[in-house]
């Protein structure tokens, strides 16, 4: 009796392979077994006679991309406008937003505070499609810091404040702060989101002047440790990105004003720097466009940051400092995610690079999640571009690429000619 392959066998057969490293040699197949890889290789098609097998041959398959830093509960961040909506609106908003993202080709999404674990939960059980989730819950701030939403009215803005499933997140001192690093874990987040600087959003604080003392942030990186987990830190000014490299946090979120002490201290540490260069565009954009709601306080800031941001950011690459890819959406606009690799490309770093941004480094940076890889014991996720991907300048396009979107070994998206379909 012939061997039976499992009916879930999937092969991606002969296709432009980037397996998260590099490119494979070519024609390659990719084998789904399930929600898992299989195999990747040269000829494996004929070995699963059973399988369902979709000719990729001229197109380019890349791992499920991975965005480090999206707010999918937050359409308008910052924006006056979130006073007058509907408190709940910003959850029927993630419905769209998650999709969105999925569709454009982002299978793992760390959501960097807003989301509750009741969004992780409907994506999980199927109620909700999008990409799978890691979760800061609340943001970390102390009192008069990025994220403490009281406004000069005196009135907190109700995008992120607190409801049943997102704690408060402003604590001051090393057992206040240790207090909440626990009610936030306690809520379900997966890793720990804190502000060592102020930011742009944030009307009333400087993006260069740092929050949270070095001591209060080495408790809170303590104390998720304790839990097996990490910490990401919002960090634009020099003196802050310093505190919390010093401190032990994984993650430097934004890293506008990088000098060359902050440069060894990421070196030092092994610490993985998420640029978010879309973001302050994203803020000029709107504010250009007009209509946003945005305070002349923050559209001020997002120029003040933009070019500096930049520079920052190629002087890290240039000195080897680890990127992943992550673009504030949110702030941005959710499902044109994959706009910042265009941008990755024009700080320095060459077309590998950015896929390894964007997949294989930013699912190490993750920890404990087999994401970002084409590898056997991977999850099976995949983006399969209409098209060969050879030259960085074809990133400025690549968003129009996008053929198809599996996650966990299903079909999740296929653009047709006639626009966007769905798999399931």
């Amino acid at each position: 009796m012939p061997d039976q392959q499992p009916a879930s066998t999937v092969v991606l057969a002969g296709g432009h392979v980037f397996d998260g490293t590099d490119f494979l040699p070519e024609p390659a197949d990719v084998v789904f077994a399930g929600d898992t890889v299989l195999e990747v290789g040269s000829g494996l098609a004929a070995a699963h006679p059973h399988a369902d097998v979709v000719d990729v041959t001229g197109k380019t398959v890349l791992p499920g991309l991975v965005d480090l830093h999206v707010h999918v509960c937050s359409s308008n961040p910052g924006s006056l406008q979130a006073f007058a909506e509907p408190w709940s609106l910003q959850f029927y908003e993630s419905v769209r937003n998650l999709e969105a993202t999925l569709h454009a080709g982002v299978t793992t999404v760390r959501d960097a505070g807003g989301a509750d674990l009741g969004a992780k939960v409907a994506v999980d059980t199927g109620l909700v499609r999008g990409p799978r989730m890691r979760l800061a819950v609340t943001i970390m701030s102390q009192t008069g810091g990025h994220a403490d939403f009281l406004m000069p009215s005196g009135v907190h803005s109700p995008s992120m404040g607190p409801h049943p499933g997102r704690p408060a997140g402003v604590a001051d001192g090393v057992e206040e702060v240790r207090k909440v690093v626990r009610q936030i874990l306690r809520a379900g987040a997966d890793q720990i989101k804190i502000c060592s600087t102020g930011g742009v959003l944030s009307p009333a604080d400087d993006p260069r002047h740092s929050q949270f003392t070095e001591e209060e942030i080495r408790v809170i990186v303590e104390e998720a440790a304790a839990q097996g987990t990490y910490v990401m830190a919002h960090a634009q000014g020099s003196e802050g990105i310093k505190n919390a490299l010093r401190a032990g946090v994984r993650s430097i979120e934004h890293g506008v004003y990088i000098d060359e002490e902050a440069i060894e201290l990421f070196l030092a540490n092994d610490a993985y720097l998420v640029p978010t260069l879309a973001a302050p565009l994203a803020v000029i954009k709107k504010a250009g466009a007009g209509g946003s709601g945005l305070t002349p306080t923050v559209i001020e800031k997002a120029h003040l940051v933009a070019d500096t941001h930049r520079e920052s950011i190629a002087r890290a690459i240039d000195a080897g400092v680890k990127v992943a890819m992550g673009t504030d959406s949110g702030v941005g606009v959710h499902g044109e995610n994959l706009e910042e690799l265009a941008l990755l490309s024009g700080v320095g770093l060459d077309l590998t690079g950015v896929l390894r941004a964007s997949t294989s480094i930013a699912g190490e940076l993750i920890q404990h999640a087999e994401v970002g890889r084409l590898a056997p014991e991977h999850l099976a996720d995949a983006v399969v571009l209409d098209g060969r991907l050879d030259d960085s300048a074809q990133l400025q396009t690549l968003p129009t690429m996008v053929e198809q979107v599996w996650k966990d070994g299903t079909l999740e998206f296929r653009r047709t000619d006639s626009g966007a379909g769905r798999a399931r």
